[in-house]
Protein backbone atom coordinates (compact mmCIF):
# COMPACT_ATOMS: atom_id res chain seq x y z
CA UNK A 1 0.00 0.00 0.00
CA UNK A 2 1.22 3.51 -0.80
CA UNK A 3 2.62 5.43 2.20
CA UNK A 4 0.37 8.35 1.28
CA UNK A 5 -2.72 6.16 1.58
CA UNK A 6 -1.49 4.78 4.92
CA UNK A 7 -0.98 8.30 6.27
CA UNK A 8 -4.41 9.40 5.00
CA UNK A 9 -6.08 6.36 6.58
CA UNK A 10 -4.33 6.94 9.92
CA UNK A 11 -5.38 10.59 9.90
CA UNK A 12 -9.01 9.59 9.44
CA UNK A 13 -8.74 6.96 12.18
CA UNK A 14 -7.26 9.55 14.54
CA UNK A 15 -10.50 11.53 14.40
CA UNK A 16 -12.90 8.59 14.44
CA UNK A 17 -16.01 10.40 15.58
CA UNK A 18 -15.72 13.24 13.08
CA UNK A 19 -14.86 10.86 10.26
CA UNK A 20 -17.75 8.56 11.21
CA UNK A 21 -20.36 11.32 11.13
CA UNK A 22 -19.07 12.62 7.80
CA UNK A 23 -19.11 9.09 6.40
CA UNK A 24 -22.70 8.63 7.62
CA UNK A 25 -23.75 11.91 5.98
CA UNK A 26 -22.33 10.64 2.69
CA UNK A 27 -23.91 7.21 3.18
CA UNK A 28 -27.39 8.55 3.91
CA UNK A 29 -27.10 10.97 0.99
CA UNK A 30 -26.03 8.14 -1.30
CA UNK A 31 -28.92 5.93 -0.13
CA UNK A 32 -31.48 8.75 -0.43
CA UNK A 33 -30.45 9.53 -4.00
CA UNK A 34 -30.48 5.90 -5.10
CA UNK A 35 -33.71 4.91 -3.36
CA UNK A 36 -35.48 7.88 -4.95
CA UNK A 37 -33.80 7.12 -8.28
CA UNK A 38 -35.04 3.53 -7.99
CA UNK A 39 -38.57 4.73 -7.28
CA UNK A 40 -38.34 7.15 -10.21
CA UNK A 41 -37.26 4.34 -12.52
CA UNK A 42 -40.16 2.24 -11.25
CA UNK A 43 -42.54 5.12 -12.05
CA UNK A 44 -41.20 5.49 -15.59
CA UNK A 45 -41.35 1.75 -16.28
CA UNK A 46 -44.84 1.49 -14.77
CA UNK A 47 -46.25 4.35 -16.83
CA UNK A 48 -44.65 2.93 -19.95
CA UNK A 49 -45.97 -0.58 -19.30
CA UNK A 50 -49.42 0.74 -18.41
CA UNK A 51 -49.71 2.56 -21.73
CA UNK A 52 -48.03 -0.01 -23.96
CA UNK A 53 -49.28 -3.28 -22.44
CA UNK A 54 -52.09 -2.77 -19.90
CA UNK A 55 -53.99 -0.38 -22.18
CA UNK A 56 -52.99 -2.32 -25.32
CA UNK A 57 -51.53 0.61 -27.27
CA UNK A 58 -48.24 -0.99 -28.33
CA UNK A 59 -45.11 0.93 -29.27
CA UNK A 60 -46.34 2.53 -32.51
CA UNK A 61 -49.70 3.89 -33.62
CA UNK A 62 -50.35 4.32 -37.35
CA UNK A 63 -52.86 6.92 -38.56
CA UNK A 64 -53.86 7.98 -42.05
CA UNK A 65 -52.04 11.19 -42.93
CA UNK A 66 -53.78 14.29 -41.49
CA UNK A 67 -56.20 12.19 -39.42
CA UNK A 68 -55.06 13.84 -36.20
CA UNK A 69 -55.91 17.32 -37.52
CA UNK A 70 -58.86 16.65 -39.87
CA UNK A 71 -60.21 13.27 -38.79
CA UNK A 72 -62.47 14.60 -36.04
CA UNK A 73 -64.30 16.82 -38.51
CA UNK A 74 -64.34 14.47 -41.51
CA UNK A 75 -63.79 10.90 -40.23
CA UNK A 76 -65.04 9.21 -43.42
CA UNK A 77 -62.18 10.48 -45.57
CA UNK A 78 -59.48 9.92 -42.97
CA UNK A 79 -60.19 6.36 -41.89
CA UNK A 80 -57.87 3.55 -42.92
CA UNK A 81 -59.89 1.41 -45.36
CA UNK A 82 -60.18 -2.36 -45.24
CA UNK A 83 -57.57 -2.58 -48.02
CA UNK A 84 -55.26 -0.19 -46.15
CA UNK A 85 -55.58 -2.28 -43.00
CA UNK A 86 -54.73 -5.48 -44.85
CA UNK A 87 -51.66 -3.88 -46.44
CA UNK A 88 -50.44 -2.35 -43.15
CA UNK A 89 -50.90 -5.66 -41.34
CA UNK A 90 -49.02 -7.57 -44.04
CA UNK A 91 -46.12 -5.11 -44.06
CA UNK A 92 -45.82 -5.11 -40.26
CA UNK A 93 -46.11 -8.86 -39.83
CA UNK A 94 -43.43 -9.42 -42.47
CA UNK A 95 -40.95 -7.72 -40.14
CA UNK A 96 -39.54 -10.04 -37.45
CA UNK A 97 -39.40 -7.13 -34.99
CA UNK A 98 -43.20 -6.98 -34.88
CA UNK A 99 -45.16 -9.05 -32.36
CA UNK A 100 -48.77 -7.86 -32.66
CA UNK A 101 -50.63 -5.64 -35.12
CA UNK A 102 -54.17 -4.60 -34.22
CA UNK A 103 -56.62 -2.01 -35.60
CA UNK A 104 -58.72 0.27 -33.40
CA UNK A 105 -61.70 2.50 -34.05
CA UNK A 106 -62.72 5.24 -31.63
CA UNK A 107 -66.32 6.40 -31.86
CA UNK A 108 -68.54 8.83 -29.99
CA UNK A 109 -72.25 8.67 -29.37
CA UNK A 110 -74.79 7.95 -26.65
CA UNK A 111 -75.47 5.07 -24.31
CA UNK A 112 -78.90 4.43 -22.79
CA UNK A 113 -80.23 2.13 -20.10
CA UNK A 114 -83.74 2.48 -21.55
CA UNK A 115 -84.66 5.41 -19.30
CA UNK A 116 -81.64 7.67 -19.23
CA UNK A 117 -79.04 8.48 -21.88
CA UNK A 118 -75.60 10.06 -21.66
CA UNK A 119 -72.61 10.84 -23.84
CA UNK A 120 -70.17 7.99 -24.46
CA UNK A 121 -66.75 7.64 -26.07
CA UNK A 122 -65.96 4.09 -27.12
CA UNK A 123 -62.70 2.42 -28.12
CA UNK A 124 -63.32 -0.37 -30.60
CA UNK A 125 -60.65 -3.05 -30.15
CA UNK A 126 -59.94 -6.65 -31.10
CA UNK A 127 -60.13 -8.35 -27.67
CA UNK A 128 -57.82 -11.25 -28.58
CA UNK A 129 -55.15 -8.83 -29.83
CA UNK A 130 -55.34 -6.74 -26.66
CA UNK A 131 -55.05 -9.91 -24.57
CA UNK A 132 -51.95 -10.89 -26.57
CA UNK A 133 -50.39 -7.47 -25.89
CA UNK A 134 -51.23 -7.73 -22.16
CA UNK A 135 -49.43 -11.07 -21.94
CA UNK A 136 -46.20 -9.57 -23.32
CA UNK A 137 -45.79 -7.27 -20.32
CA UNK A 138 -42.75 -7.89 -18.15
CA UNK A 139 -43.62 -5.65 -15.18
CA UNK A 140 -46.41 -6.01 -12.64
CA UNK A 141 -48.20 -2.89 -13.92
CA UNK A 142 -48.41 -4.19 -17.47
CA UNK A 143 -49.96 -7.46 -16.24
CA UNK A 144 -52.32 -5.80 -13.76
CA UNK A 145 -56.02 -6.61 -14.11
CA UNK A 146 -57.66 -3.23 -14.55
CA UNK A 147 -61.30 -4.28 -14.73
CA UNK A 148 -64.02 -6.03 -12.75
CA UNK A 149 -66.01 -8.73 -14.51
CA UNK A 150 -65.02 -10.89 -17.45
CA UNK A 151 -62.67 -10.13 -20.36
CA UNK A 152 -64.15 -9.08 -23.68
CA UNK A 153 -64.35 -11.86 -26.26
CA UNK A 154 -64.10 -11.76 -30.05
CA UNK A 155 -67.08 -14.14 -30.22
CA UNK A 156 -69.20 -12.03 -27.84
CA UNK A 157 -69.70 -9.26 -30.38
CA UNK A 158 -72.08 -7.24 -28.22
CA UNK A 159 -70.29 -7.56 -24.86
CA UNK A 160 -68.71 -4.28 -23.72
CA UNK A 161 -66.84 -2.67 -20.84
CA UNK A 162 -67.84 0.68 -19.30
CA UNK A 163 -66.17 3.12 -16.93
CA UNK A 164 -67.16 2.71 -13.29
CA UNK A 165 -68.59 6.25 -13.09
CA UNK A 166 -70.58 5.66 -16.29
CA UNK A 167 -71.98 2.42 -14.84
CA UNK A 168 -73.01 4.26 -11.65
CA UNK A 169 -74.57 7.11 -13.61
CA UNK A 170 -76.81 4.76 -15.63
CA UNK A 171 -77.19 2.20 -12.81
CA UNK A 172 -75.69 -0.54 -14.98
CA UNK A 173 -74.51 -3.75 -13.32
CA UNK A 174 -72.48 -6.61 -14.76
CA UNK A 175 -74.77 -8.51 -17.11
CA UNK A 176 -77.09 -5.51 -17.67
CA UNK A 177 -78.40 -4.72 -21.14
CA UNK A 178 -78.13 -1.27 -22.70
CA UNK A 179 -78.27 0.48 -26.06
CA UNK A 180 -75.45 2.33 -27.74
CA UNK A 181 -76.19 4.94 -30.42
CA UNK A 182 -73.81 6.62 -32.83
CA UNK A 183 -73.93 8.36 -36.22
CA UNK A 184 -72.52 6.40 -39.15
CA UNK A 185 -69.75 7.80 -41.35
CA UNK A 186 -72.53 9.06 -43.65
CA UNK A 187 -74.32 10.90 -40.83
CA UNK A 188 -77.21 8.45 -40.28
CA UNK A 189 -78.09 7.51 -36.69
CA UNK A 190 -77.46 3.88 -35.76
CA UNK A 191 -78.24 1.94 -32.56
CA UNK A 192 -77.32 -1.52 -31.30
CA UNK A 193 -78.03 -3.55 -28.19
CA UNK A 194 -75.10 -4.26 -25.88
CA UNK A 195 -74.37 -6.26 -22.73
CA UNK A 196 -72.17 -5.04 -19.87
CA UNK A 197 -69.39 -7.60 -19.31
CA UNK A 198 -66.97 -5.50 -17.29
CA UNK A 199 -66.40 -2.19 -15.54
CA UNK A 200 -63.06 -0.40 -15.32
CA UNK A 201 -61.47 2.82 -14.12
CA UNK A 202 -60.44 5.11 -16.97
CA UNK A 203 -56.77 6.22 -17.02
CA UNK A 204 -58.01 9.84 -16.96
CA UNK A 205 -60.57 10.65 -14.25
CA UNK A 206 -62.47 13.07 -16.52
CA UNK A 207 -63.31 10.17 -18.89
CA UNK A 208 -64.50 7.73 -16.24
CA UNK A 209 -68.16 8.64 -16.80
CA UNK A 210 -67.87 8.52 -20.60
CA UNK A 211 -65.37 5.85 -21.67
CA UNK A 212 -66.31 2.44 -23.03
CA UNK A 213 -64.37 -0.46 -24.52
CA UNK A 214 -66.22 -2.38 -27.21
CA UNK A 215 -65.32 -5.02 -29.81
CA UNK A 216 -64.01 -3.58 -33.08
CA UNK A 217 -66.77 -5.34 -35.03
CA UNK A 218 -69.40 -3.54 -32.93
CA UNK A 219 -67.73 -0.15 -33.50
CA UNK A 220 -67.54 -0.82 -37.24
CA UNK A 221 -71.21 -1.82 -37.36
CA UNK A 222 -72.18 1.38 -35.56
CA UNK A 223 -70.07 3.51 -37.92
CA UNK A 224 -71.15 1.39 -40.92
CA UNK A 225 -67.58 0.90 -42.08
CA UNK A 226 -64.98 -1.85 -42.48
CA UNK A 227 -62.14 0.54 -41.68
CA UNK A 228 -60.40 1.79 -38.55
CA UNK A 229 -58.88 5.09 -37.47
CA UNK A 230 -55.56 3.64 -36.26
CA UNK A 231 -53.39 0.55 -36.13
CA UNK A 232 -51.34 -0.24 -33.02
CA UNK A 233 -48.07 -2.14 -33.39
CA UNK A 234 -46.28 -3.97 -30.59
CA UNK A 235 -42.55 -4.55 -31.10
CA UNK A 236 -40.25 -7.10 -29.49
CA UNK A 237 -37.78 -4.35 -28.53
CA UNK A 238 -38.73 -0.83 -27.46
CA UNK A 239 -35.32 0.43 -28.64
CA UNK A 240 -36.44 -0.25 -32.21
CA UNK A 241 -39.40 2.14 -31.92
CA UNK A 242 -37.93 5.14 -33.75
CA UNK A 243 -36.22 3.02 -36.41
CA UNK A 244 -39.42 1.09 -37.13
CA UNK A 245 -41.43 4.29 -37.35
CA UNK A 246 -39.17 5.69 -40.06
CA UNK A 247 -39.02 2.41 -41.98
CA UNK A 248 -42.79 1.82 -41.86
CA UNK A 249 -43.53 5.38 -42.94
CA UNK A 250 -41.32 4.98 -46.02
CA UNK A 251 -42.55 1.47 -46.88
CA UNK A 252 -46.23 2.34 -46.61
CA UNK A 253 -45.77 5.57 -48.58
CA UNK A 254 -44.16 3.51 -51.35
CA UNK A 255 -47.26 1.29 -51.36
CA UNK A 256 -49.52 4.29 -51.81
CA UNK A 257 -50.69 4.62 -48.19
CA UNK A 258 -49.62 7.99 -46.76
CA UNK A 259 -49.54 7.61 -43.00
CA UNK A 260 -48.51 9.43 -39.86
CA UNK A 261 -46.92 7.24 -37.19
CA UNK A 262 -46.68 8.25 -33.56
CA UNK A 263 -44.53 6.55 -30.94
CA UNK A 264 -45.91 5.53 -27.56
CA UNK A 265 -44.09 8.35 -25.75
CA UNK A 266 -45.45 10.96 -28.17
CA UNK A 267 -49.04 9.86 -27.54
CA UNK A 268 -48.71 9.27 -23.81
CA UNK A 269 -48.85 12.79 -22.37
CA UNK A 270 -48.98 11.38 -18.84
CA UNK A 271 -45.61 9.68 -19.29
CA UNK A 272 -43.89 12.79 -20.62
CA UNK A 273 -45.33 15.11 -17.95
CA UNK A 274 -44.57 12.71 -15.11
CA UNK A 275 -41.04 12.06 -16.38
CA UNK A 276 -40.25 15.76 -16.56
CA UNK A 277 -41.67 16.32 -13.09
CA UNK A 278 -39.64 13.51 -11.52
CA UNK A 279 -36.50 14.58 -13.40
CA UNK A 280 -36.78 18.03 -11.82
CA UNK A 281 -37.48 16.57 -8.35
CA UNK A 282 -34.50 14.23 -8.70
CA UNK A 283 -32.27 17.12 -9.78
CA UNK A 284 -33.26 19.16 -6.71
CA UNK A 285 -32.71 16.17 -4.42
CA UNK A 286 -29.33 15.45 -5.99
CA UNK A 287 -28.22 19.08 -5.58
CA UNK A 288 -29.34 19.13 -1.93
CA UNK A 289 -27.53 15.88 -1.15
CA UNK A 290 -24.40 17.02 -2.93
CA UNK A 291 -24.50 20.28 -0.99
CA UNK A 292 -24.75 18.43 2.33
CA UNK A 293 -21.85 16.16 1.36
CA UNK A 294 -19.65 19.07 0.28
CA UNK A 295 -20.31 21.03 3.47
CA UNK A 296 -19.65 17.95 5.63
CA UNK A 297 -16.35 17.22 3.92
CA UNK A 298 -15.27 20.88 3.97
CA UNK A 299 -16.02 21.01 7.69
CA UNK A 300 -14.15 17.77 8.41
CA UNK A 301 -11.09 18.68 6.34
CA UNK A 302 -11.12 22.26 7.66
CA UNK A 303 -11.08 21.04 11.25
CA UNK A 304 -8.35 18.57 10.39
CA UNK A 305 -6.22 21.35 8.87
CA UNK A 306 -6.65 23.55 11.94
CA UNK A 307 -5.58 20.73 14.26
CA UNK A 308 -2.60 19.68 12.17
CA UNK A 309 -0.88 22.96 11.33
CA UNK A 310 2.32 21.93 13.12
CA UNK A 311 2.24 18.55 11.37
CA UNK A 312 1.84 20.29 8.03
CA UNK A 313 4.73 22.65 8.87
CA UNK A 314 6.90 19.65 9.79
CA UNK A 315 6.09 17.90 6.51
CA UNK A 316 6.90 21.08 4.58
CA UNK A 317 10.18 21.45 6.53
CA UNK A 318 11.09 17.86 5.59
CA UNK A 319 10.75 18.76 1.93
CA UNK A 320 7.17 17.81 1.11
CA UNK A 321 6.00 20.14 -1.61
CA UNK A 322 2.70 21.97 -1.61
CA UNK A 323 1.18 19.53 -4.07
CA UNK A 324 2.13 16.74 -1.62
CA UNK A 325 0.04 18.40 1.10
CA UNK A 326 -2.82 18.81 -1.37
CA UNK A 327 -2.43 15.17 -2.37
CA UNK A 328 -2.55 14.05 1.27
CA UNK A 329 -5.80 15.85 2.07
CA UNK A 330 -7.30 14.84 -1.27
CA UNK A 331 -6.56 11.19 -0.44
CA UNK A 332 -8.15 11.60 2.99
CA UNK A 333 -11.28 13.08 1.47
CA UNK A 334 -11.31 10.45 -1.27
CA UNK A 335 -11.06 7.64 1.29
CA UNK A 336 -13.78 9.29 3.36
CA UNK A 337 -16.01 9.56 0.30
CA UNK A 338 -15.32 5.97 -0.77
CA UNK A 339 -16.08 4.64 2.73
CA UNK A 340 -19.28 6.70 2.84
CA UNK A 341 -20.35 5.42 -0.58
CA UNK A 342 -19.66 1.80 0.37
CA UNK A 343 -21.76 2.30 3.50
CA UNK A 344 -24.36 3.96 1.25
CA UNK A 345 -24.47 0.90 -1.00
CA UNK A 346 -25.11 -1.31 2.04
CA UNK A 347 -27.79 1.08 3.31
CA UNK A 348 -29.40 1.16 -0.14
CA UNK A 349 -29.52 -2.65 -0.30
CA UNK A 350 -31.00 -2.82 3.21
CA UNK A 351 -33.69 -0.25 2.31
CA UNK A 352 -34.45 -1.99 -0.99
CA UNK A 353 -34.79 -5.36 0.76
CA UNK A 354 -37.02 -3.87 3.47
CA UNK A 355 -39.37 -2.33 0.88
CA UNK A 356 -39.47 -5.58 -1.07
CA UNK A 357 -40.28 -7.64 2.03
CA UNK A 358 -42.88 -5.14 3.26
CA UNK A 359 -44.70 -5.32 -0.09
CA UNK A 360 -46.50 -1.92 0.05
CA UNK A 361 -49.15 -1.06 -2.54
CA UNK A 362 -50.56 2.20 -3.89
CA UNK A 363 -52.64 3.76 -6.68
CA UNK A 364 -50.21 5.38 -9.18
CA UNK A 365 -51.00 7.89 -11.96
CA UNK A 366 -52.77 6.40 -15.02
CA UNK A 367 -53.74 3.29 -13.00
CA UNK A 368 -56.86 3.41 -10.85
CA UNK A 369 -56.32 0.11 -9.04
CA UNK A 370 -53.96 -0.66 -6.17
CA UNK A 371 -50.73 -2.18 -7.43
CA UNK A 372 -47.46 -3.19 -5.73
CA UNK A 373 -45.08 -0.32 -4.97
CA UNK A 374 -41.53 -1.19 -5.94
CA UNK A 375 -38.08 0.37 -5.89
CA UNK A 376 -35.63 -0.75 -8.55
CA UNK A 377 -31.90 -1.10 -8.14
CA UNK A 378 -30.49 0.84 -11.06
CA UNK A 379 -26.77 0.09 -11.64
CA UNK A 380 -26.11 3.25 -13.64
CA UNK A 381 -27.42 5.46 -10.81
CA UNK A 382 -25.31 3.56 -8.27
CA UNK A 383 -22.16 4.01 -10.37
CA UNK A 384 -22.82 7.67 -11.21
CA UNK A 385 -23.62 8.66 -7.62
CA UNK A 386 -20.58 6.69 -6.35
CA UNK A 387 -18.28 8.52 -8.75
CA UNK A 388 -19.88 11.93 -8.16
CA UNK A 389 -19.73 11.70 -4.37
CA UNK A 390 -16.06 10.66 -4.34
CA UNK A 391 -15.18 13.41 -6.82
CA UNK A 392 -17.08 16.02 -4.79
CA UNK A 393 -15.40 14.80 -1.61
CA UNK A 394 -11.98 15.32 -3.19
CA UNK A 395 -12.90 18.72 -4.64
CA UNK A 396 -14.38 19.84 -1.33
CA UNK A 397 -10.96 19.30 0.30
CA UNK A 398 -9.15 21.54 -2.19
CA UNK A 399 -9.86 24.89 -0.53
CA UNK A 400 -8.92 24.08 3.07
CA UNK A 401 -5.97 21.92 1.87
CA UNK A 402 -4.70 24.71 -0.36
CA UNK A 403 -4.70 27.10 2.58
CA UNK A 404 -2.69 24.57 4.60
CA UNK A 405 -0.21 23.98 1.78
CA UNK A 406 0.38 27.70 1.28
CA UNK A 407 0.98 28.49 4.96
CA UNK A 408 4.39 29.78 6.11
CA UNK A 409 6.59 26.91 7.35
CA UNK A 410 8.05 28.84 10.28
CA UNK A 411 4.65 30.11 11.43
CA UNK A 412 3.21 26.59 11.08
CA UNK A 413 5.97 25.05 13.21
CA UNK A 414 5.41 27.66 15.92
CA UNK A 415 1.61 27.41 15.85
CA UNK A 416 0.00 26.69 19.22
Amino acid sequence: MSPWIQIAARSLARNRRRSLFTMLAIAFGFAAVNIFAGFTEYMFVSLRDAFIYAQGNGHLTIFKKDFLTEGQIDPKNYLLTETDLATIKAVCQADPRTLTVTPKLFISGMISNGKTSTIAIAAGVVPSDIAAINKRATGTIGRAKLFTGQPLDDKEGFGVGVGTALARKLKLDLGSDAVIMSPTVDGQMNALDIKILQTFDAPVEALNDKLMIIPLSLAQNLYDTKGADRVCVLLNDKDQTDIMRDELTSTLAAKGIPVEIKTWYEISDMYERTKKMFDIIFLFLFIIVMGIVVMSVVNTVGMSVMERIQEIGTLRALGVKRRGILKLFALESGLLGAAGCLAGVILTLISWTAIKLAGPSWVPPAISRRVPLEVYLVPRYLIISFACLILLSILAAVFPARKAACSNIVESLGHV
